[in-house]
């Protein structure tokens, strides 16, 4: 008994593809009576045609791999990407340009160059990444903060 038909209006009311159609095989007779798509319905609500599970990935290799990373294991040169020391440079350069930023905004508010408003203002974009160097600051003090 060719059921494909069936399957494939079951599979458009399902919404997924044919092969995750499944159809009862001790109900076939009653299915390859069904024409129309209200049958399919019908039958889809008697429960004789019904909507595979979706096949995920598994992630019992994923789990078995972070228990082991947990305990310090596969954390060797091997396992590593990116550029030898990409990190650590990463942090060096970031302390190199935020902390003359950070001096030199409190020499700024201690001179009353800036009230504290702007001061906590300007605190948080170089927190932020907003001012490449010193003179990027200052560029931005004489063209937003000073009238």
């Amino acid at each position: 008994m060719n059921l494909r038909n069936k399957a494939r209006m079951a599979s458009e009311i399902l919404k997924c593809g044919e092969d995750k159609v499944w159809l009862d095989p001790e109900q076939t007779e009653e299915i390859s009576k069904a024409i129309t798509k209200a049958d399919i319905r019908r039958l889809i609500k008697r429960g004789y045609i019904k909507k595979k599970k979706v096949n995920e990935q598994s992630r019992g290799r994923a789990r078995k791999i972070l228990k082991q990373k947990m305990k310090g294991r596969r954390k060797g040169r091997g396992s590593k990407k990116g550029k030898k020391l990409s990190t650590t440079t990463k942090k060096k350069e970031w302390i190199k340009t935020v902390r003359p930023l950070r001096e030199m905004l409190k020499k700024l508010r201690e001179s009353e160059k800036i009230t504290r408003s702007e001061y906590r203002k300007l605190y948080l974009m170089v927190k932020g990444g907003r001012f490449r160097n010193k003179a990027h600051l200052n560029l931005y003090i004489k063209e937003n903060l000073k009238k």
